[in-house]
């Protein structure tokens, strides 16, 4: 469908594009890895290589940088602890990582201990994904991040 169609049109991934920021000399570009879900962790790590390369080169071409449906943005390597991402037009989801910070937290014990704590931070566009959606996927999101053995255990 058009852009400008009466009701608007609003497209359906066929495809899981994810857009990395690269903060780069000539500043931040959000080139893509294509097809993500048929692609193995080391084809994908292969493709992150080859986009940070080619981004701090300069060389990013179009393809690269259109197609995006949804942005991952480590932000907080800059410093940023609580980040407020904004998807980019025609993208449903960001998700933007501010800095790990060491902060006291109880165990199970209900004792106080330090504990390596990062703010995650998903801002989805509700005219392609429902929020019940995006808060599982962020729910299992986080139990990866802190139990990374189970994430392998999923991945092809």
């Amino acid at each position: 469908g058009k852009p400008d169609a009466t009701p608007p049109y609003y497209p359906q991934y066929g495809s899981h594009n994810i857009s990395i920021a690269i903060d780069t000399p000539g500043g931040l570009v959000v080139p893509n890895i294509k097809d993500c879900a048929n692609l193995s962790v080391i084809e994908i790590q292969r493709e992150i290589v080859r986009l940070a390369k080619d981004a701090q080169a300069g060389k990013l071409k179009m393809a690269d940088i259109q197609g995006g449906t949804i942005t991952l943005s480590n932000i907080g390597v800059i410093g940023t602890k609580d980040p407020s991402p904004v998807p980019f037009g025609g993208q449903s989801v960001i998700g933007a990582t501010g800095r790990t910070m060491k902060l006291p937290r109880y165990n199970e014990k209900m004792e106080l201990e330090p504990r390596d704590i990062m703010i995650i931070r998903w801002v989805g566009d509700h005219r392609h994904l429902d929020g019940a959606t995006l808060a599982r996927f962020s729910n299992a999101f986080k139990k990866y991040m802190e139990e990374p053995g189970q994430w392998l255990l999923t991945m092809k």
